[in-house]
């Protein structure tokens, strides 16, 4: 593979998950304060809307990570996936908006299956694509993903301050990044050598569904879902409604969406940041390792912000953010290569991530949403913070050990 191929999918698939992620921020980085303070909802009904979204997710999940494992480097999901984030702004102005306010569940389930197609299921459809392409042309996975974070912050940047202004506006701009997304996917190429991108095609092709569904008797399969369920789906239940949580330490609503945006987009930099040098981390400690420090950091940001009584102390919270997600993300798919089939790689992270991580989701949502109108959003964070440091525990038991030196995730198949 040449150095010019590399490059060139390099900085296309760069721009694709920067502009992906520009949409999907556009659209949810301040989607919780959007459901509170535009649709009315309270912590319950929020915490209603995020599990339907979960919910129909899990149809979704499984038939993407399949998919795109069938597909091989073919570009047909992401090219539909593209066209959904297109109409990310129609749907959300004169769809979702509506629907939420007249029938609260009718807008939930409709909404749920538009996200989970655009967003929830296609980051990974996105995120996996990126994966294997860097393996098959010689480029870090972290740092074509770093550029998702900087679409991320750039983004939140400014989601604050325009939805001050007016909440429709951020859709509208949604789907302008998406235009830059398929432009960017429509000039991937693989290969110059298009007998060696059929043979990849024809190894995809091979897969067969059995060979999915065995997935589900191996035991190290179900060791990782442990980590997944017990670890990354509480803390990202956890982060679900913390924009409310941090808007309130503001004297107003209006400088809260503000602070939260400028706080989002300095914490996404130093993800972005993260990305680039994450691949470094757990090259040097191991997949399995760098899963486990992602954990521990998790179970920190949580219980510090039960403790956490203003805004500084709980904005410093929220940045160990930037330190957990690079090695998590980096650390999950160096794992998967190393464990499992590399050729699975699509189902074992949207299935073995993913959806369980949904399926967990889809009851914790209403449960913490409960649990923060009665209690209290601090309160409620020390003791999730002790469940997520439990469960690292017991995945420093199960979890497999990745013995195979190989920094670049190279699988076995594409080498």
């Amino acid at each position: 593979m040449t150095d010019a191929i590399s490059k060139r999918n390099y900085w296309l698939l760069s721009g694709c998950i920067l502009s992906f992620f520009l949409t999907w921020s556009f659209c949810f980085s301040i989607y919780p304060i959007w459901l509170n303070q535009s649709i009315g909802l309270g912590g319950t009904e929020t915490g209603l809307v995020f599990s339907i979204n979960a919910l129909t997710a899990l149809f979704v999940m499984p038939c993407y990570g399949f998919l795109q494992d069938k597909l091989g480097m073919r570009k047909n999901l992401l090219l539909f996936i593209g066209v959904m984030l297109l109409l990310s702004g129609p749907f959300f102005i004169y769809i979702y908006t509506p629907l939420l306010k007249h029938s609260l569940y009718l807008g939930a389930v409709i909404g749920g299956f538009y996200c989970s197609t655009a967003f929830f299921a296609g980051v990974g459809a996105v995120e996996t694509y990126i994966e294997r392409v860097g393996r098959t042309t010689g480029f870090e996975f972290g740092k074509a993903r770093m550029w998702g974070s900087v679409g991320w912050a750039i983004a939140t940047f400014f989601t604050g301050q325009i939805f001050n202004v007016s909440p429709s506006l951020n859709f509208v701009l949604a789907s302008l990044c998406a235009l830059i997304f398929l432009s960017c996917l429509y000039f991937v190429k693989v290969s110059e050598n298009t007998t060696k991108e059929s043979a990849i095609n024809q190894q995809a092709n091979a897969l067969k569904l059995s060979d999915a569904i065995a997935l589900f008797r191996q035991r190290k399969f179900w060791a990782f879902a442990t980590w997944v369920i017990g670890v990354s789906c509480i803390y990202g239940v956890y982060d679900q409604q913390f924009a409310v949580y941090f808007a309130a330490q503001f004297p107003t609503q209006a400088e809260g969406n503000s602070m939260y945006g400028y706080l989002n987009s300095f914490q996404v930099l130093l993800e972005a940041g993260g990305m680039f040098i994450a691949p470094f981390i757990v090259n040097k400690i191991g997949a399995k390792n760098g899963l486990l420090l992602s954990g521990a950091i998790m179970a920190l940001r949580i219980i510090g912000s039960g403790y956490a009584g203003d805004p500084i102390s709980i904005s410093a919270m929220k940045l160990l953010h930037a330190a957990e997600l690079p090695i998590m993300l980096v650390a999950i798919f160096k794992y998967i290569a190393a464990i499992f089939d590399a050729r699975l790689s699509a189902t074992i992270y949207i299935v073995g991530f993913q959806f369980m991580g949904q399926v967990a989701a889809s009851g914790l949502s209403v449960l913490l949403g409960m649990l923060y109108d009665k209690i209290g959003f601090a309160d409620a964070y020390k003791i999730i913070g002790l469940v997520v440091l439990f469960f690292v525990l017991v995945s420093a038991v199960v979890l497999s050990s990745d013995r195979r030196a190989d920094p670049l995730g190279l699988s076995p198949q594409y080498k």
